[in-house]
């Protein structure tokens, strides 16, 4: 699945905006703090890119 796929399945569906900054505010945190972080990954072999830069 996409990056973008996934952001709409796990984020946006379930929430509702009402301006466009707390759209981008919440697509920001959920980028940064959870997806690049925390999501495992299935290309990195179902870890986190954090627990990957961790292992090395």
């Amino acid at each position: 699945m996409s990056f973008f796929a996934t952001r709409r399945n796990e984020l946006v569906q379930r929430q509702k905006y009402e301006t466009r900054a707390s759209a981008r505010h919440s697509i920001f945190e959920y980028t940064e703090m959870f997806y690049h972080r925390e999501r495992l990954h299935s290309s990195l072999g179902y870890q986190s890119p954090e627990m990957l830069e961790q292992a090395d």
